[in-house]
């Protein structure tokens, strides 16, 4: 709040106080003449008025407001708040602080996640027999905090916060096989992320489906639990300025005789030639794409040869990808949810991807090609 505005109302609340108080004070000293029978002289409808005080208990009770409302503006920031902070304080992030409705919700939130982590750690961890995961909770939200509290932080403070990310994820593949961790991992994911993901985490048009084994930044724990903490932003490109609506055309054709769904639909061969040119070119499609077209985990470049899709895959939905760009932005969670839930969360959706084809294809039962994970689902042209 400015100045301005502090000062305001800090001088029409006194204003106001001290109109009550005299008024009160001025009925208190006055002495109306009265009769010898006591009244005033006054009489309404046959009813004549006494001068009676004030009740005392009635004093009591107004004097008391207001000196609760002055010792008031004493322990809170009431009084001109730019510049009075009161002497009220709370404790947040290990430091004490002057209070304010922020910091106080600060502290009420600390307060109820160390009930809650407590609980994670005694309840949840120990009997998934991931209790490892303790100290390095207690490194990472060290780390974390230093990186809140500083205005210039180390430079490479956020690699080492990914690291000690990283190193939670064989205590989250152990969570995804406790019930009791999946149960609450499956309320953070309807709270949280269903909206977006839908309540059976199969996403829809522009929302990634989370139970296949399709990712684009990897669907491996330790990648799970990057997304969730940091969040992606992907991104595909507009080409309609480099390419021109030919060109356009031509690298859509291209992409759909390459892709899982060509089938049902008749090329034109003049077009996939030219759109190949265009898609090999150093500074194109290639770039994230790669050379296979398969995509890039690296990058969170979907792989364009199998039949799945954010946006859709049809002639028309390719050309309005290329031409156009897509923009898509998985929010980062860290800050809203902390370590502990995350574990949960990344547990949880860990859980549901299909594995399956993973496994098959170690044992040799199906091509490479069609079960390559790609990750975890902002926006490109592919779903993830």
């Amino acid at each position: 709040m400015t100045f301005f505005w502090s000062s305001w109302i800090t001088v029409l609340s006194i204003m106001c106080w001290a109109g009550i108080l005299g008024v009160l004070l001025m009925v208190l000293k006055y002495k109306p003449e009265v009769e010898e029978d006591g009244t005033t002289g006054h009489t309404y409808d046959g009813i004549q008025e006494y001068d009676k005080p004030l009740p005392k208990w009635w004093l009591v009770i107004f004097f008391g407001s207001i000196i609760w409302a002055i010792a008031y503006w004493i322990f809170f920031p009431a009084i001109f708040p730019s510049k009075w902070e009161g002497i009220t304080t709370v404790e947040v992030d290990g430091e004490t602080v002057p209070w304010t409705s922020h910091n106080e919700l600060a502290s009420d939130l600390e307060s109820n996640n160390k009930v809650f982590t407590d609980n994670f750690e005694k309840n949840i961890l120990a009997k998934a027999g991931a209790s490892g995961a303790t100290k390095t909770l207690a490194e990472l939200s060290e780390m974390q905090a230093t990186m809140r509290r500083s205005e210039t932080p180390p430079a490479d403070l956020q690699s080492q916060i990914d690291e000690k990310v990283a190193e939670l994820a064989p205590y989250v593949e152990k969570l995804a096989e406790n019930p009791n961790a999946l149960k609450v991992g499956s309320r953070l994911f309807l709270q949280n992320c269903s909206v977006c993901h839908g309540s059976n985490a199969k996403g829809a048009q522009g929302f990634p489906n989370l139970t296949d084994n399709d990712w684009l930044y990897g669907g491996e724990a330790s990648h799970i639990l990057t997304t969730i903490h940091n969040g992606r932003v992907g991104g595909m490109a507009a080409w309609r300025d480099q390419l021109g609506e030919d060109g356009v055309r031509a690298a859509a054709e291209y992409v759909l005789s390459i892709s899982g769904n060509q089938p049902g639909y008749e090329l034109d061969q003049a077009k996939v030639a030219q759109g190949k040119a265009i898609f090999h070119e150093p500074t194109n499609c290639v770039l994230c794409h790669g050379e296979d077209a398969k995509g890039m985990i690296s990058t969170g470049a979907p792989n364009l040869t199998d039949n799945i899709w954010l946006y859709g895959g049809d002639r028309e939905t390719i050309r309005e990808t290329i031409r156009y760009g897509r923009a898509g932005v998985m929010p980062e969670w860290q800050t809203k949810l902390g370590n502990e839930r995350i574990m949960l969360l990344a547990a949880y959706v860990y859980s549901l991807s299909d594995r399956g084809a993973e496994t098959d294809q170690a044992k040799g039962k199906v091509p490479a090609s069609t079960t390559a994970p790609k990750a975890a689902k902002p926006a490109a042209v592919k779903e993830s």
